[in-house]
């Protein structure tokens, strides 16, 4: 034992002497032990350093790398064992760092079987792959003259301190690391982009970087904060519909593999999120997973729950840590920039000025070889009698005195013995004329690095565009920018299972197989229960569960739904007033009890609807017989009666007691049409008035689709609706809207045609181009009377243009139709002008026929009987009783 453990620990006791009394006391050994552990796992192996981007790890295999370095391959495990030298913590560390490295394809050329990123596949063994440096890492990474460098962990090798790396490599590769009580997680950015940034920040303008990676997807920055710790961004697969049944995942986000991809999915089908027949994974070169559907399931939802309930899509929480100073630092994406082409800059000048300082030492030497052969110092006597070193150092230096003015810098000893160990052979093969050119051709390269240097800025940019002139084109954007919308679960999960109710025994759930079918529900869904006694609750869906007795009604409740609306009628306490109201549940607090009337015992509610889209209805509301009452029948229209909150006790139907209250006749929405409008960055609808509006949509009404490509279909205006990048027009469906299109038809010998047809209401794509996919579409117009300039080129360019109205030229027939030939000429440009007359908008009105109105279904309960014969019946009813 230690002398300073014995003095550190003077209480210390052997074991065998049990002393109860005695605490041991480990705060300094947490202190000191545990800090300097930790000090070390941050600083020397999880964190990057801010100046290469390298962790110790990177930056000892790319310093072994750089020393074994013959423009050969070498062995992944000679490298290894290369490194070790370095590294003191055991080859495996190195050998995957070094794979992972050279996944990143950026600083190291690999050959081999180097694994997978997109399927996860490991690396083969090391002694079977190999690598070497990219041309890139030569380039950018290594100068031993501007690098710092220290003792190895054994103190026999030199190794550096930081690479002097002239590049922003941390925010190319990426890093993550786990430490003692912190972690760094910086994403992988574009090459080009980094480029471009660092030469803004240059030139002080602004700048944004955002994350680009290998696996592809699409990304949403909205959150990202410039990588700063608390930031976010949300990374998607891409997914396409191959058809109604059938959809492929083409890529995936960043830090998944096509195995966990696949995996997420099965696990959500076998949850019932989503419902699929099975998934195929046809990964080789590149991601393709093919998804498919159970039959009646639509495309469009499931690609909305891919990516609410799998790994298609994920979140990722950026952390930019750094060390910086020997010290642990949380930057922004931007301040590592900033760092990074400060120091690209300083490095640059550091090599400028070691040129310079090698190019001068050489010309103050070429200038004195000069001198001292053209001279023939050598052949003085006092030189050639000279009786020491020290006399002919002498006699060289008097000769050269003269000439001291026109030299660099002063002539000392060492420049005089280094002339004196000329050899003769380059004495005799000495040339003045190529000694002058020598010269001046280092005076030129001298003055040119002056003025990089006085130009340090423009020479830094200079060095940035060559960097991406000659690699930039290996690294274009592989990751989309995308603004994503939220999805709600609750919309897009599947509704799988089936809600049964027994109303006589008041439960509820998707286990009565045998009892009362309610509707279709998911596991998340929750359901909202009126009762009799005018109470309500919302309730999350189970197998089964009590909830009460006497229900009214129950279904899958809708958060946030304002055109679900109920309709009331209740009666206030055992014999009090009636009232009638109208009101949206939109939130409440599951499973607490809400009451529709007033909470007066003994309450009823006497007459209940609910409505999907506000629908209001005409009651007949039938009194008790009383001689005092003149009219015991009055009907009530809902749409009379304004929609409130739910806790409102609405308008007095009538003071009097109620014998019955019927439907007489259903209405129509007072909600009116819904109104759409369609986001092109995220090419989806919505009701929330971003994007372009499409209008007011009734229940039946459609959208049109019209695609570059000449495919058209037409849509409902569901919100999980997915639209393609493609879309030239997206508008309300009209029926009789007639369009023209100039097309060049291939089955025509590419002539000009043109052809006026209104779209059909078709949900299968059909193409109003034809069915030769190389006829090309020159314009299309919704314009009434369209007005063409077809202006003609090659050997006719002589000909005058020439104006053609199209409503003369043709008239309206199927999109199938081929349309007539506009000329045989050659063609430089059709150009639609502006028309000359406008449609009659009175006139069409006038000669639109007017559409009667339906009748409206009536639905008397008491088929047209008088007032009277109810009043018998109801008399001869109580008779009986």
């Amino acid at each position: 034992m230690s002398e300073d453990f014995n003095e550190e620990h003077s209480d210390y006791k052997p074991a065998d002497i049990k002393d109860t009394n005695v605490k041991h006391q480990l705060s300094g050994m947490y202190q000191n032990w545990f800090l300097d552990y930790a000090s070390y796992v941050i600083l020397e192996r999880a964190v990057p350093h801010i100046m290469d981007g390298l962790k110790p790890v990177q930056r000892r295999i790319l310093h072994s790398m750089r020393r074994m370095e013959d423009g050969r391959y070498n062995k992944v495990a000679n490298i290894v064992g290369h490194t070790m030298q370095f590294h003191p913590h055991g080859d495996a560390s190195i050998a995957d760092a070094l794979v992972q490295l050279g996944q990143k394809d950026l600083l190291v050329d690999c050959q081999g079987n180097w694994g997978n990123i997109l399927t996860g596949d490991s690396a083969a063994a090391s002694r079977y792959i190999e690598a070497r440096l990219s041309k890139f890492a030569l380039d950018v990474v290594f100068n031993p003259k501007t690098t710092e460098w220290k003792l190895s962990y054994d103190g026999r090798n030199k190794e550096p301190v930081t690479l002097p790396v002239k590049f922003p490599l941390l925010l190319a590769q990426g890093v993550e690391g786990i430490a003692v009580g912190l972690s760094s997680k910086i994403l992988p950015h574009n090459f080009n982009e980094l480029c471009d940034a660092s030469i803004r920040y240059l030139h002080k303008e602004g700048f944004k970087l955002y994350p680009d990676f290998q696996t592809g997807g699409s990304i949403d920055v909205s959150k990202y904060n410039d990588g700063e710790r608390g930031g976010t961004v949300r990374v998607r697969s891409k997914i396409e519909k191959i058809d109604n049944k059938t959809l492929a995942i083409k890529e995936i986000p960043y830090g998944k593999t096509v195995a966990s991809v696949c995996d997420s999915i099965v696990k959500a089908s076998e949850k019932g999120k989503i419902k699929i027949r099975k998934v195929e994974d046809l990964t080789s070169g590149s991601v393709e997973i093919l998804v498919h559907l159970a039959a009646g399931v639509s495309s469009d939802k499931t690609i909305d729950a891919l990516y609410a309930f799998t790994d298609c899509e994920v979140s990722i929480s950026p952390n930019c840590c750094v060390i910086d100073d020997q010290k642990p630092h949380f930057l922004t994406v931007s301040d590592v920039l900033r760092k990074s082409v400060d120091n690209t800059l300083d490095l640059l000048r550091l090599e400028l000025e070691i040129r310079r300082n090698e190019i001068r030492e050489s010309l103050h030497f070429a200038s004195l070889e000069k001198i001292f052969i053209e001279e023939r110092i050598y052949k003085d006597k006092e030189f050639e009698q000279a009786k020491s070193m020290d006399a002919a150092c002498e006699h060289i230096d008097r000769r050269l005195t003269p000439y001291y003015p026109t030299f660099i810098r002063e002539v000392t000893k060492e420049d005089i013995l280094r002339l004196m160990e000329i050899k003769m052979a380059r004495i005799l093969k000495f040339n003045s004329d190529k000694a002058e050119e020598l010269i001046a051709r280092m005076k030129s390269d001298i003055e040119e690095i002056d003025r990089h240097l006085a130009n340090i800025v423009e020479y830094t940019v200079d060095w940035y565009r060559m960097l991406k002139d000659k690699y930039g084109k290996g690294f274009p954007r592989r990751t989309e920018l995308r603004s994503f919308d939220t999805i709600e679960a609750t919309k897009v999960i599947e509704a799988n299972e089936k809600l049964y109710i027994n109303r006589e025994e008041g439960f509820i759930g998707t286990g009565l197989k045998k009892d009362e079918f309610i509707g279709n529900c998911s596991p998340i869904d929750d359901v909202i229960i009126f009762f009799r006694d005018g109470k309500y609750i919302i309730t999350p869906v189970s197998e089964k569960k009590f909830v009460g007795k006497n229900i009214l009604y129950a279904n899958i409740f809708k958060k946030n739904d304002k055109r679900t609306i109920y309709n009331v009628c209740y009666r206030d306490g055992k014999e009090g007033t009636s009232y009638i109201k109208r009101f949206a549940v939109t939130s409440v607090v599951r499973d607490r009890e809400y009451d529709v009337t007033q909470g007066t015992p003994d309450s009823r509610i006497t007459y209940f609807t609910a409505n999907p889209n506000g629908e209001a209805e005409v009651i007949k509301v039938t009194l008790k017989p009383n001689p005092r009452i003149r009219r015991i029948i009055f009907e009530e229209d809902f749409s009379a009666i304004n929609i409130k909150g739910r806790q409102a006790m609405g308008n007095i139907l009538t003071r009097n007691p109620v014998h019955k209250i019927a439907l007489k006749q259903r209405g129509g929405s007072t909600l009116g049409g819904r109104k759409v409008w369609f986001d092109r960055d995220v090419l989806r609808l919505n009701y929330d008035e971003r994007g372009e509006y499409l209008g007011e949509f009734q229940s039946d009404e459609t959208i049109l689709v019209v695609l570059n490509s000449g495919e058209f279909y037409t849509t409902n205006f569901d919100l999980n609706n997915h639209y393609e990048d493609s879309i030239r027009v997206l508008e309300k469906y009209d029926p009789n809207k007639v369009w023209t299109a100039v097309l060049y038809d291939a089955d025509q010998q590419n002539y000009p045609y043109i052809k006026r047809f209104c779209f059909e209401a078709t949900s299968r794509k059909q193409n109003y181009l034809g069915d030769n996919k190389d006829t090309g579409l020159i314009l299309l117009t919704d314009e009434c009377y369209p007005r063409l300039e077809v202006v003609f080129g090659g050997h006719d360019n002589f000909r005058e243009p020439m104006i053609v109205e199209a409503d003369e030229f043709i008239s309206v027939k199927g999109f199938k139709a081929k349309g007539k030939r506009l000329t045989t000429f050659a063609i430089e440009t059709i150009n639609e002008l502006e028309p000359t007359r406008q449609p009659d908008i009175q006139q069409a009105a006038e000669i639109q026929e007017e559409e009667e109105p339906e009748e409206p279904e009536i639905l008397d309960p008491d088929h047209g009987k008088s007032e009277g014969d109810i009043l018998d019946e109801m008399t001869g009813q109580m008779k009986l009783f």
